[in-house]
C-alpha cells in the first residue's frame, strides 16, 4: 500500500499494470500497458487512475483503483513531461501526434512489489534475523566459555603464586627462627 503511494503515478506516465485474473480455479497475471490519462483523488482509499492503450487499432481504457487487491504490481515504464493534469484530449489524437507530444519522455524503471514477493521477502528477512540472533548467541556462549577458561587459568596461576610465596615465607621463617634462638 505504501509502495503504491511512493510510486507517484501521474498523467503522462506509461505504466504496466499487472492484474490477477482467476479462471477455472487458477490465478494468473495479465499485464495492461498504456498511457495514464488521469489520476484522481490523490492518495486516499478511493484513489483511481485511468490507463489508455490502443489494441488492434481500437482504443481501450481501464480505470484502476490504486489500492485494489486485484492489482498485483504496477510498473512505471517511462515518464513524460505534460502540462495538463488530465489528458482526455489524447482520445481524439492520432498515435503519431501522441508520440510527438510525448517525445520529452524519460525512461524510468519504478515498480511496486507484488504481494507474493513482499510476503516471501518478509519471511526471508525474518529467517535471516533469527539466524543472526542464533549466531550471535552461539558466539556469545563461546566467548563466555573462553572468558571462564581464562578466569580459571588466572585463578590457578594466583593459587600457584600464593602457594609459592607461602612456601618461601615458611622457609624464610624456618631459617630465621633458628637464628633467633641462637641469639
Amino acid at each position: 500500500m505504501e509502495s503504491r503511494q511512493k510510486l507517484g503515478i501521474r498523467a503522462g506516465d506509461t505504466v504496466r499494470v499487472w492484474q490477477k485474473i482467476q479462471e477455472k480455479g487458477k490465478t494468473r497475471l495479465q499485464a495492461f500497458e498504456g498511457l495514464v490519462l488521469a489520476h484522481k483523488h490523490g492518495n486516499e482509499a478511493g484513489a483511481t487512475f485511468t490507463v489508455r492503450k490502443v489494441a488492434s487499432g481500437v482504443g481501450v481504457e481501464k480505470i484502476f483503483p490504486l489500492y485494489s487487491p486485484i492489482i498485483d504490481k504496477i510498473e512505471i515504464i517511462k515518464r513524460s513531461k505534460v502540462r495538463r493534469a488530465k489528458l482526455y484530449h489524447i482520445r481524439e489524437k492520432a498515435a503519431k501526434e501522441i508520440k510527438r507530444q510525448m517525445r520529452h519522455a524519460t525512461m524510468v524503471d519504478l515498480q511496486t512489489v507484488s504481494d507474493t514477493e513482499e510476503a516471501t521477502k518478509k519471511v526471508a528477512d525474518e529467517e535471516a534475523a533469527k539466524k543472526a540472533v542464533e549466531e550471535a548467541e552461539a558466539k556469545a556462549q563461546e566467548e563466555a566459555k573462553k572468558a571462564e577458561e581464562v578466569v580459571e587459568e588466572v585463578k590457578e596461576e594466583k593459587k600457584e603464586e600464593i602457594t609459592e610465596t607461602v612456601e618461601e615465607k615458611t622457609e624464610e621463617a624456618k631459617i630465621e627462627a633458628p637464628k633467633k634462638e641462637e641469639k
